[in-house]
C-alpha cells in the first residue's frame, strides 16, 4: 500500500489515464475530483462492499448510462 501526502490542489497519477485531485480539505474530510475514462467503474468502497449483486464493470457501466 502506498501512503502519501497531498495539499489542496495537488494531484496523483494512477497510470497514464486517472488523475486524482485533492479539491477541499475539512476537519473531517476530503474533497478529490477524479479524472478517469468513461469505461472505468468509480464506486465508492462501501456501495462495492455491500452490494448484495456480484456486477461486472460491463454491466455497471450500462447502469450508470
Amino acid at each position: 500500500m502506498l501512503v502519501i501526502s497531498r495539499k489542496k490542489g495537488e494531484s496523483l497519477l494512477i497510470g497514464d489515464d486517472i488523475e486524482i485531485t485533492v479539491e477541499k480539505i475539512d476537519t473531517s474530510s476530503v474533497k478529490i475530483s477524479i479524472k478517469a475514462p468513461k469505461e472505468k467503474a468509480i464506486l465508492r468502497k462501501e456501495v462495492y462492499e455491500n452490494s448484495n449483486a456480484i456486477v461486472t464493470s460491463e454491466c455497471l457501466l450500462n447502469i450508470l448510462k
